[in-house]
């Protein structure tokens, strides 16, 4: 984006900053007079997240994250905060919509005696024991942003003026620059399932290996597993017990990917998180993807892949069974990955949507 669209500047307050968000902040970061301020801290050492130092044409500032706790109890607070937004002097601010994070109230109190709008960044309202908190924190904000309509659902539930509720579908590549890859109508030999990303327990490799077992023997795939990470020891045990046949290709990117999304004729992810759906669909292949956060849901719809029940191996197994029964299918709904991600949910639709919402609480200020 080569015009600024929104008019000042904007700071965006993370509690980390990972990796596959830099290209999403380069791009926002050039729709910005006024360009962007990042303020984030560091992960704990056990999250595996991969965090990244600096992002060109960003203005990172560092934060000191003192975690609290851990699981459901987890509280973070960001030191030197209030200094940092003095510093980056915002016309606007973006914070993650997580009432965990005990440092954005005292943010939010220094924007409103600016009199600049702040907007919150989230999955949802959420519901349970503490949805009466959750709902008093969101009414601090000038506008939210979500990731697909399920969260927009859930924050006009809550209260939130449906008006200022924007969704900005969850996006990791921009529009795909090459072609749609032409594949045979039929399978050459074995079918070739697809994974590709951080190797973590709760990606439930464990699930997809024992899913390729379980199936009839003629549609056993050949099954490729691309990514580095924590849980490798335990994925290559995994491998040994359920599927030895499995491929651990390590990890990979960049151009280095390209052979193995062209090489594949299905994309899975078993577990929660994964960004790289969005980058298998621009690839056209069709994806099963288990339910999670809603975050899918916009992404991975009838006409190109499964939605799966998260830790059900009976539903993972279906699905499969279902894909690989039909490649003349496949074929079809990979050319409808490539469409949605191209037309719909890519970084320039993302971008767009922070820009919209930003003009609007700005005109409204």
């Amino acid at each position: 984006m080569s015009e600024a669209l929104f008019d000042g500047r904007l700071a965006v307050i993370q509690r980390v900053l990972p990796s596959y968000r830099a290209p999403f902040f380069e791009m926002l970061a050039g729709a910005c007079s006024g360009g962007l301020t990042l303020l984030a801290g560091q992960p704990r050492p056990d999250e595996a997240i991969d965090a990244v130092d600096a992002i060109r044409g960003v203005n990172l500032i560092r934060l000191q994250n003192r975690h609290l706790f851990k699981g459901p109890a987890y509280l973070c607070i960001q030191r030197g905060l209030e200094a940092a937004l003095r510093q980056a002097n915002p016309d606007a601010l973006i914070v993650e919509a997580n009432p965990r994070y005990l440092s954005t109230p005292p943010a939010l109190r220094w924007m409103k005696r600016q009199n600049r709008p702040v907007i919150g960044w989230g999955l949802g309202a959420g519901g349970g024991a503490l949805a009466f908190l959750r709902r008093s924190f969101l009414m601090q904000f000038d506008a939210l942003l979500t990731y697909s309509q399920t969260g927009a659902a859930g924050y006009a539930a809550a209260g939130f003026n449906p008006a200022r509720i924007f969704v900005a579908p969850n996006a990791a590549a921009g529009r795909p620059r090459q072609a749609l890859p032409q594949r045979a109508p039929g399978f050459s030999g074995r079918p070739v399932v697809l994974f590709v990303g951080r190797l973590q327990t709760r990606k439930r490799l464990d699930l997809l290996l024992q899913a390729c077992a379980a199936l009839p023997e003629a549609l056993q795939p050949r099954l490729v597993i691309v990514g580095d990470g924590p849980a490798r020891p335990e994925v290559e045990s995994a491998v040994q017990s359920f599927y030895p046949s499995a491929e651990l290709a390590g990890a990979q990117h960049g151009p280095a990917l390209e052979p193995y999304f062209r090489q594949a004729d299905l994309f899975v992810l078993p577990g929660t998180g994964g960004l790289a759906v969005q980058q298998a669909m621009s690839w056209g292949l069709p994806v099963i993807a288990a339910e999670a956060d809603g975050t899918q849901a916009d992404l991975v719809r009838a006409e190109n892949g499964w939605q799966v029940q998260p830790s059900s191996l009976d539903s993972l197994t279906a699905a499969l069974s279902d894909a690989l029964g039909d490649a003349a299918r496949l074929r079809q709904m990979g050319a409808a990955s490539y469409r949605i991600v191209a037309e719909e949910i890519n970084l320039e639709s993302m971008t767009a949507a922070f820009i919209k919402a930003l003009q609007a609480v700005r005109s409204h200020s």
